[in-house]
């Protein structure tokens, strides 16, 4: 009988060297090992499937080292490299490549030891982090194994490197499942049959990975239709998991603030060092004594920020108890005062060093992550705290456990991360996962027991992407000339192309082909050059770098490249890269954590950020904003059918069930009370067979409606759009839905329907019928962001969005700008591939539409029921979907109220037009400007002649048909135009009588529109009739010309004009053309594109801007006080500012107040310092006058310290345009809302129509507390409705017919500018001033007068927007950015940029560099302009001129109406024009000549005259003083020569100097003086001067020379 016959092992196939080495190394090959090594050494494609440490990748590898060990290189050089190594990520090559030493240097020495030849194997990497250099000696010297990435594989392919791939035979692609399931992986594909088209024969092709499911699929995408044989062996690998839960009870920690506290919209970084709940403290603690506990660990989290923050956090933990006596006293933010991860905000970290951790994630630059990798290896770290970018097969040494922050996003991505612990063969993985809240527990217990049990989801590779087609073709063609058939049977081995029908082929041929309009978007020119008869497709010129520098499938997420300064060279190192929000945010200064180290930006460039170390300091956290992985319906399924399970046991069983799942006491513990308080609150529990639909109302009183459906993300995403949909339809609410993993939270504005009923919403508002779920889904998707996000990046990988370099990215939001523009022509084209890609992705690669559809199938069918309920409060499922930082705002639309407020300005611009009016234009282009833009659109400047036969073809599409004469004058010979025809790209027709050369894609459109007879063998593809034949090419000869007649276009194409005109007129209508008096010196009506006419005002304006000579900061100082009216003060012998030739009347006043209406002024100053002046001898009898006889309104918009405030005044007529906006907040208690009521506006929130009804203060009292009798509240004091009262006032809501009340209240109590107070009259005075206050039937004097609701603000934003933007130019002159800031404007500067830009265009203002160092935003009328130059100083002048015999100085602004008529035509349109008979007052005097010294002037700090600390900076201070000046209410500024020389603070406490010249000092002081004598002010005490006793200082004697006295508390001055 004969032995049992032992199975070869498949060790026998290698070398003596090789298998010497390996049985020395190793006890056994494994499993997966053999099965490998024998589909290798049969020559067939094989896909490994083992565990994490099974030992895939050697498996791969050895054989293929092996042939290379024993076979003798080719005898071409060139062709060396013969196996190729392609991994997903560069930071697994990096440790693929290192790992490769150990094999080969121990079969280089088995060799030597068994005297065989010593094999001289070489390892190459080419990725993206690769020197040039290296790259360059790849075609010289190429290695024996080359290891790259998807993304390098195509860049070789598509240069003359690929020749040094011509004698690849294997091609190893690691981690498949990474990439089998995206567009990266179909990029992949074809990549690899591209490469096998190169070779003799087809190279051998191995998978490894260790999850992937199902099986089949992904090796079809591995090989497409040829036979793959699957290793996939049982071997054991045990994985232990647990869930723990740092603290005794989660739902302390979702408690969101109370209503209306001012915690409840202070979120993120603006939170501060507020005290919140959070589990984030207790979590680093248990992290840092895990840490403690282990050898080496790694922390995972979900994204960079919370990587950062963890790492930073943990430090500083550690070196608190590494210093706990030295950290008592240092301020260390503590992490119970600020989260580890707060949503859109970046946060601060400390400054600790790395003690315990380094992060690691795909920001972090190469070099710094291969550091932070070594220093684990090698025990010198005992902890890593990263993303997914050590997730996959990265070797990370001897790591004893991993830690998983929040559930991960996949069952898959958990084992693969869980797998780097224990990454030997037969080791056991250890892993600990922290929920962040307690909806997180559920999916980290259900995620944790699946990875246990190896139960990953099942992935898809995608069907025919468009996108990824088009780029491939360009790469290809751009190589080698294709036929159609050729090229589509290298595409449809690709397995994600299988199926590529025809006519999907050929709309991407068409859009590289150049068949859609370049002429509306530059980038769709043509690509490639297709002839439809002989099926030959070849490149154009840029084809190849276009591919290059643009190629690849990894959308841009906007990152900025963050580096250090450059040296010698120019260029700095790579620190890592930064999220391009967080740089707009970032100022230069600014210092920031990344990686661990912090640094400190230098500079900010359009696509960098230079940066230098700052050890040591405490910086911002970093955020990176990107696309959240969304849960899969089969794991969702799986989360539903384990609270179903769990809900439906008794106490004790559970427990042991969720110990069964890994889940620690406290974590069981919070699980059970989760699912009972959910059952209390809501009577059910959601789960997989049970979907609950929960309705209650918000702290704004607004329906929430929340559907509990925790079947994930891809099925709630797209059921949130048709809800909406379903919601907007039939009940006609604009409902915000926000879809995320666990449901979908609904917010419905309270309305009412027609009937008058509430709209309340119901279950069956959220169901749909499975038949419509596609239809609704695909309907909405156009209009919703997710649809532009993802037609811009798949516009971007079909090369329609190219990078002009590849150093340089473009800023995101330039991006989205060039998508929306090519979205806009494509929607045109219905068969438009991008379009169709864009839409393909969303429904089958983001959303599960058939997911839906089955789940509402199951509701249909009654196997999942809808529980509909209402609740007075969120549920505990409700508030884990609103917790914190996943839900707080989980909707970008909820924001907060101050980002509501400072929304931006929705503006008319056709209303703007009208009230901006049309001057000619003709006479705002510049002659000039106009010839050489149309020199430039006609291409016949030099600079844009055509230089080959590809730019003839490319003249041909911009310009249309040329004669041949027109041709040589644009450079084109006409033996390009014979090659062009022969091409079949060109050919010759007659128009207008006259031989033209047309490009051959305008065919159709020449037939069509002008009846021109074609010449035989125009392919059908070009004789495809379209929409509006004509339209097109009048909108391409308008592109391509200036302002034009229409006689001019009819005689170009043979027409009539009567037929253009009518086709001319009608584009004017569309908007894509400007109908009018347009060319310079021209007559009658002309045309001009939109775009074109755009280009000649921006270019005529700027030559406009250039002729404006900047003046010096301070001269604005000079022309701000003139242009408002206000009057030099005294500057020597007593001599008053002017001479009074009579006194102001009521008629001046209403002009200063026209100048100041809707600027927020200090209600003290008003008649105190600003109205005096402007106008000397004012008297508060003059502006009551004009409050009594209803010509002026007044109210409050804001308050001060004490009894004062902020005041703003305007013309009754305007008011509604002008007045700030008001505060309804204010209107807060019983007592105010009885007030208004009592006036007749009830709701704060309510329009009303002013009728002009008014009450004193006792019938109002008396109206306000009947009100608040029968609403059940006690009646008020007059105390408590006076101060009411006031509330309402400086909230802006109510006004008075006299400022009587408001100068009782100024002069009954503290006030910011005191005015000076008058003696009573009468000898019993002092005894009446002794007598108690009686009750008064009229009231206190602080509320006489009659009192009225303020007139509400005009409706229309861009009415408001055109009159504020008029008042402001009126009153400022020259309006900056910094002049705006002291405006109440919402949306700041940009809320009124829109209106002033428009203004530009119509010639209202000019904008250019008025004042230097201001910028380019400055916007000024044109009398302005002349009078800022007239009051500029040469350089090198210190004392000011002689002034002319009558300068003009600006007056009072003339007073305004509503216009009733048409304005003259000669005169720019407004909204007001003068009144009838009203006459320009006539302009006052100069200065007289007998005043000595610089002019001087004082202004309150705040007025709107004093430019400083708004539109300038304020100049430095003299002596060491930390008190620093501003625009405060209470402060006097006194500018001599347009610059501040003294600040006062209120009441002259204390004063600071700018200057040391004496003569500028002692006109200030005089100045001051002459204020105080007129009257203005009350007494000025000034006890510090420069931050020392006024006495001692060094301006006591310019002081007591203007007569201030010497007094033992200071300097004093009396009126």
């Amino acid at each position: 009988m004969m032995g049992a016959v032992t199975a070869p092992s498949p060790l026998d196939g290698f070398s003596p060297a090789t298998a010497a080495w390996f049985r020395g190394a190793f006890d056994a090959p494994t499993a997966a090992q053999e099965g490998a090594w024998r589909a290798a050494q049969a020559g067939k494609h094989a896909l490994v499937v083992a565990p994490t440490g099974s030992g895939k990748t050697l498996a791969a590898f050895l054989w293929a080292l092996d042939r290379l060990a024993a076979e003798s290189p080719p005898e071409e050089p060139a062709h060396r490299c013969r196996v190729l190594y392609v991994s997903p990520l560069k930071a697994l090559a990096v440790d693929v490549q290192r790992n490769l030493r150990s094999p080969l240097a121990g079969i280089r020495q088995a060799a030597q030891r068994l005297g065989l030849p010593v094999p001289e194997i070489t390892v190459g990497m080419r990725t993206g982090d690769t020197p040039a250099e290296e790259r360059r000696s790849f075609a010289r010297t190429p290695p024996d194994v080359l290891v790259t990435t998807p993304e390098s594989l195509f860049l070789l392919l598509t240069s003359a490197a690929r020749e040094a791939l011509r004698g690849v035979r294997t091609v190893i692609v690691d981690e498949v499942h990474a990439v089998a399931g995206t567009k990266r992986g179909a990029h992949l594909a074809l990549s690899l049959e591209r490469l096998d088209a190169l070779l003799p024969r087809p190279a051998q092709r191995v998978g490894l990975s260790a999850t992937v499911r199902p099986i089949d699929e992904v090796a079809t995408f591995l090989a497409g239709a040829r036979p793959v044989e699957v290793v996939a062996p049982p071997t054991p690998k045990t994985i232990e998991i647990s869930v723990e839960v740092p603290v005794p009870d989660l739902s302390a920690l979702d408690e969101r603030p109370a209503p209306g506290s001012s915690e409840e919209e202070v979120v993120g970084s603006a939170a501060g060092t507020a005290v919140r709940p959070s589990i984030w403290p207790a979590v680093e603690r248990r992290l840092l004594e895990l840490v403690r506990a282990h050898r080496s660990t790694i922390v995972f989290a979900n994204s960079r920020r919370l990587a950062e923050r963890l790492t930073a956090r943990l430090n500083e933990l550690a070196a608190e108890e590494a210093a706990a006596g030295e950290a008592a006293g240092e301020d260390i933010v503590d992490l119970g005062e600020f989260p580890a991860e707060a949503i859109g905000a970046s946060g601060t970290g400390g400054s600790a060093p790395p003690i315990v951790a380094k992060a690691h994630h795909g920001s972090m630059a190469r070099e710094q992550r291969i550091l932070v990798e070594e220093e684990l290896k090698s025990g010198r770290l005992p902890c890593v705290v990263a993303t997914s970018s050590l997730e996959l097969g990265i070797d990370m040494g001897a790591v004893d456990l991993v830690v998983q922050v929040e559930a991960p996003p996949s069952v898959a991505s958990g084992l693969q991360r869980v797998g780097r612990a224990g990454h030997q063969v037969g080791a056991v993985s250890r892993g600990v996962v922290f929920p962040k809240y307690r909806g997180d527990l559920v999916s980290c217990a259900v995620v944790a027991e699946r990875m246990a049990g190896g139960a990953i989801e099942s992935l898809r590779y995608p069907r025919n992407p468009l996108d990824v087609l088009a780029q491939q073709i360009v790469a290809m063609v751009a190589m080698d000339t294709w036929s159609v058939a050729d090229l589509a049977a290298v595409v449809r081995r690709a397995a994600p192309f299988a199926a590529l029908p025809d006519s999907a082929l050929h709309a991407v041929l068409d859009m590289l082909a150049g068949r859609y309009p370049s002429e509306e978007f530059g980038e769709l020119r043509a690509r490639i050059t297709w002839d439809r008869v002989t099926d030959r497709l070849s490149a154009r010129p840029g084809a190849q770098r276009l591919a290059v520098t643009s190629g690849g499938t990894i959308p841009d997420r906007g990152l900025f490249t963050v580096t250090t300064p450059g040296g010698a060279d120019g260029s700095g190192s790579r620190v890592g890269e930064l999220d391009e929000e967080m740089v707009y945010e970032s100022r230069v200064g600014d210092v920031f954590l990344l990686g661990t180290s912090t640094w400190r930006v230098e500079d900010i460039t359009h696509d960098r950020v230079i940066v230098t170390p700052a050890p040591g300091q405490p910086g911002r956290m970093p955020f990176w904003r990107g696309e959240s992985i969304g849960r899969p319906l089969e794991l969702g399924r799986a989360v539903g059918a384990f609270v179903r399970e769990m809900s439906g046991l008794d106490e004790e069983t559970a427990r042991e069930r969720a110990a069964a799942a890994g889940l620690d006491e406290w974590a069981t513990d919070n699980l059970i009370a989760y699912l009972r308080e959910q059952r209390e609150a809501t009577r059910q529990v959601p789960s997989d067979r049970t979907i609950l639909v929960e309705r209650f109302r918000d702290e704004l009183g607004d329906w929430q409606v929340v559907v509990h459906s925790p079947f994930g993300s891809q099925v709630n995403g797209p059921w949130a759009l048709a809800i909406s949909a379903r919601l907007r339809e039939r009940r006609g609410v604009d409902a915000r839905a926000a879809a995320a993993d666990d449901g979908i939270v609904l917010r419905l504005p309270d309305a009412v329907d027609e009937s008058g009923a509430e709209v309340v919403p119901t279950a069956e508002d959220i169901l749909l019928d499975p038949g419509e779920v596609e239809q609704i889904v695909v309907a909405e998707l156009g209009s919703s962001s997710l649809y532009a996000a993802r037609f811009r990046e798949c516009a971007a990988r079909a090369l329609l969005l190219p990078r002009r370099d590849p150093k340089r990215r473009t800023p995101l939001w330039q991006q989205r700008q060039r998508a929306a523009q090519l979205l806009a022509v494509a929607s045109k084209y219905e068969g438009f591939p991008i379009t169709l890609e864009a839409m393909r992705e969303c429904v089958q690669d983001v959303y599960d539409l058939p997911g839906l559809t089955q789940l509402m199938s199951d509701v249909a069918a009654r196997r999942v029921r809808v529980v509909e309920v209402q609740t007075p409060a969120p549920s505990p499922f409700a508030r884990s979907l609103l917790f914190g930082y996943v839900g707080m705002f989980l909707y970008e639309l909820d924001a907060p109220l101050a980002e509501r407020r400072a929304a931006a300005l929705a503006l008319d611009s056709t209303l703007l037009a009208e009230l901006l009016g049309t001057e000619a234009i003709r006479e705002l282009l510049d002659p000039a400007v106009l010839a050489e833009v149309e020199q430039s659109l006609q291409r016949l400047t030099p600079q844009r002649h055509a230089r080959d036969v590809e730019g003839a073809a490319d003249l041909l599409r911009f310009l249309g048909d040329l004669t041949a004469e027109e041709a040589a004058q644009r450079g084109v010979a006409e033996e390009w135009l014979r090659e062009l025809e022969a091409a079949r790209r060109a050919v010759r027709v007659r128009i207008a009588g006259e031989e033209r050369w047309l490009a051959i894609e305008d065919c159709g459109k020449v037939r069509d529109a002008l009846g021109t007879a074609l010449p035989v063998g125009v392919p059908e593809a070009f004789t495809e009739p379209v929409p509006d034949p004509l339209g097109d090419l009048l909108l391409r000869y308008a592109r391509t010309h200036g302002p034009f007649p229409a006689t001019a276009a009819a005689r170009r194409f043979g027409l009539g004009v009567a037929v253009v005109g009518g086709v001319l007129d009608r584009l004017v209508g569309a908007g894509r053309l400007v109908r009018g008096e347009l060319r310079p010196g021209g007559e009658g009506v002309e045309y001009c594109d939109a775009e074109v006419l755009r280009r000649l005002r921006r270019a005529s304006l700027a030559r406009l801007r250039a002729e404006v000579e900047p003046v010096e900061p301070r001269a604005l100082g000079r022309f701000l006080p003139t242009w408002q009216g206000v009057q030099s003060a005294p500057t020597g012998n007593g001599v008053p500012r002017r001479r009074i030739r009579r006194a102001p009347g009521p008629e001046d006043v209403l002009g200063v107040v026209e100048q100041l209406a809707g600027a927020p002024l200090p209600a003290s100053a008003l008649e105190s310092l600003v109205l005096p002046a402007r106008l000397p001898g004012y008297s508060p009898a003059l502006l009551d006058e004009l409050t009594a006889a209803g010509e002026v309104t007044w109210t409050g918009c804001g308050t001060l310290p004490g009894n004062d405030g902020w005041l703003a005044v305007a013309p009754s007529d305007v008011a509604d345009l002008l007045l700030p906006d008001p505060e309804p907040d204010a209107v807060s208690t019983p007592v105010h809302r009885a007030l208004l009521a009592a006036l007749g506006k009830p709701d704060p929130g309510t329009r009303i129509e002013h009728t002009g009804a008014a009450l004193f203060f006792r019938p109002l009292a008396d109206a306000a507390g009947r009100i608040l009798l029968d609403a059940g509240e006690p009646a008020p004091s007059d105390d408590v409705l006076v101060a009411a009262l006031w509330d309402l006032v400086w909230a802006g809501l109510l006004t008075n017919d006299t400022l009587a009340p408001l100068r009782a209240r100024l002069s009954g109590g503290r006030s910011t500018h005191r005015p000076r107070r008058s003696p009573a009259r009468g000898r019993y005075a002092q005894l009446r001033a002794a007598r108690p206050a009686m009750p008064t039937r009229s009231g206190p004097p602080t509320v006489a007068g009659r009192w009225a609701l303020v007139m509400d603000r005009e409706p229309d934003p861009t009415r408001r927007m055109h009159a504020r933007a008029e008042s402001f130019l009126e009153r400022h002159g020259v309006l900056t950015r910094g002049a705006l800031g002291t405006e109440r404007v919402t949306g700041g500067f940009s809320g009124v940029y829109r209106v002033l830009r428009a203004m530009e265009d119509s010639g209202r203002v000019r904008r250019g560099y008025v004042v230097e160092g201001l910028g380019a935003a400055q916007f000024a009328v044109p009398g302005a302009i002349d009078r800022i130059r007239a009051l500029a100083r040469p350089v090198g002048e210190e004392t000011p001129p002689a002034p002319p015999p009558a300068p003009p100085v600006n007056p009072p602004a003339p007073r305004w109406q509503p216009a009733t008529a048409e304005p003259a035509a000669e005169e720019p349109t407004s909204r007001w024009t003068p009144e009838p008979g009203w006459e320009r007052p006539p302009p006052p005097t100069a200065p007289s000549p007998r005043t000595t010294g610089p002019p001087a002037v004082v202004l309150a700090a705040a007025d709107p005259a004093q430019p400083y600390g708004a539109a300038l900076p304020w100049p430095a201070t003299v002596g060491d003083t930390t008190h620093r000046p501003g625009r405060k209410a209470g402060a006097l500024v006194v500018l001599v020569d347009g610059a501040p020389a003294m600040y006062v603070e209120r009441g002259g406490r204390s004063l600071l100097s700018f200057t040391t010249d004496r003569a500028e000092l002692a006109a200030a002081a005089r100045a001051l003086a002459g204020a105080v004598h007129e009257g203005w002010l009350g007494s000025l005490a000034v006890a510090k001067a420069d931050g020392e006793a006024s006495l001692t200082s060094d301006v006591a004697e310019v002081l007591t020379e203007a007569g201030f006295r010497v007094t033992p508390k200071g300097l004093r001055l009396r009126a």
